[in-house]
């Protein structure tokens, strides 16, 4: 740290990412509570619920939509393919590879959370006006952007 402007840099964005750390946390423990289903299984089933995931998505290409590991979605998907509401299909170009893709009964599941969903929403966001909203989402993109840019030093190595 080079003097106070790097430290008061510091503790702005120390507040930032716990603040960022706690709305993950009350996301998870929210829409599990008022939905009855993680964050992570809502973002896989609203991805394959996009009219250019209809015929499904290839595993790779919902891990890079996702941005999750390849062993995470895996888990993720065993759970929802035990619940029907997902599941893999050969793809019809390569035989050997797997598409991904909600099941009749995953699209009711779907679309029946969706007023729950948006209601959701709109009481989460209730005290911005859509001007911040946009500018949230913004700004998020910028430091999701910033993250995935990140390559810290070995500390270890300069030692």
């Amino acid at each position: 740290m080079n003097g106070p402007k790097d430290a008061a840099a510091s503790a702005v964005h120390n507040q930032l990412f716990f603040r960022l750390f706690l709305v993950g946390n009350t996301l998870d423990r929210q829409s599990s509570k008022a939905l009855g289903i993680t964050p992570v299984h809502w973002a896989v089933m609203g991805a394959l619920s996009r009219p250019k995931a209809e015929a499904g998505l290839s595993f790779s290409d919902l891990t890079e939509y996702l941005s999750v590991s390849r062993q995470s979605l895996d888990g993720v998907l065993k759970r929802l393919e035990r619940d029907e509401y997902v599941e893999r299909i050969a793809d019809t170009q390569d035989r050997r590879a797997r598409k991904v893709m909600l099941t009749a009964k995953g699209c009711l599941f779907w679309q029946g959370l969706q007023p729950k969903i948006y209601d959701f929403y709109r009481q989460a966001m209730e005290g911005f006006q859509f001007d911040d909203k946009v500018s949230l989402v913004h700004f998020l993109n910028q430091l999701n952007k910033g993250m995935k840019s990140v390559a810290l030093r070995d500390m270890k190595s300069e030692e």
